[in-house]
């Protein structure tokens, strides 16, 4: 690999390099020290192609699921099943991995900024800015840049694009999964919210166990099945349809509702 070699972004590969390595460093005793990453089904990542994979998941911090991502599939990938025990994985990660994320978030801050770095792919939320409720055209170059990651590498996307569980799931990500036709893998995660605060920076609780589940890809009929149909798809897959709020208790539900407007005042 060349000193000076870029990814299609423009992104120095071997910077890149040294922050997934320090950030995973300083990261990895919040899922295995602090509290305890239980994970299922990382045998899947190591079976997956190179290039063209699409992660959805739901949604419960700003940084620490993505990072909690990092560290299960550079683990997965040297060998470890359903464990980050020995960080040692982190020396050589892979280094094509991306993720979604608002433009504005990325941009508030210097740490922020910084790791955008590891992998970023920034878009313009197109329903919500700077707090306030905007209704505005799809940017052309946001989906361009997804089209971009995923013939490079994988990409992580979170398609409700908020931490608050429930809310119906963009049809952006049913377009791009139309569009450039991704083996798309769901991920189910719980015990961020409770763990970290909403920037998933800080650690709000310690001894909480983390649950990351990866699941089969899903089976979609690229040619065939509607925008809609493929939205419903990964609603299910995700647990994230409003059907699954009939199964938890209305305590449950309760308890998500005043922890998030906890999480909102705070920040």
């Amino acid at each position: 690999m060349g000193l000076f070699k870029k990814n299609p972004f423009g992104h120095y590969i071997i910077l890149k390099k040294w922050l997934i390595r320090i950030f995973g460093v300083l990261t990895h005793r919040r899922y295995r020290g602090f509290n305890e990453l239980q994970i299922e089904g990382s045998e899947i990542i190591k079976n997956l192609p190179d290039t063209n994979v699409l992660f959805v998941s739901n949604h419960q911090t700003y940084f620490a699921d993505v990072t909690a991502m990092f560290h299960v599939f550079n683990a997965s990938l040297s060998g470890r099943v359903d464990s980050i025990k020995n960080i040692g994985y982190i020396w050589q990660p892979k280094l094509n991995i991306y993720y979604v994320a608002a433009k504005e978030t990325m941009r508030a801050g210097l740490l922020a900024r910084i790791m955008s770095y590891a992998g970023a792919i920034t878009v313009e939320r197109t329903w919500r800015s700077k707090g306030q409720e905007v209704k505005r055209e799809v940017n052309p170059n946001d989906t361009e840049n997804i089209g971009l990651a995923l013939d490079d590498g994988w990409v992580i996307t979170f398609p409700q694009g908020t931490t608050k569980p429930f809310k119906p799931i963009r049809k952006g990500t049913a377009h791009i999964i139309k569009n450039h036709k991704p083996i798309v893998i769901p991920i189910v995660i719980d015990g961020f919210r409770r763990s970290f605060d909403k920037k998933g920076l800080r650690i709000k609780k310690r001894g909480i166990l983390q649950t990351f589940q990866i699941k089969e890809p899903l089976e979609i009929d690229y040619e065939n099945e509607s925008i809609e149909e493929i939205v419903s798809k990964l609603e299910y897959a995700i647990e994230q349809h409003p059907s699954f709020l009939k199964v938890i208790p209305a305590e449950e539900i309760q308890a998500m509702e005043d922890l998030n407007e906890q999480r909102r005042w705070g920040y």
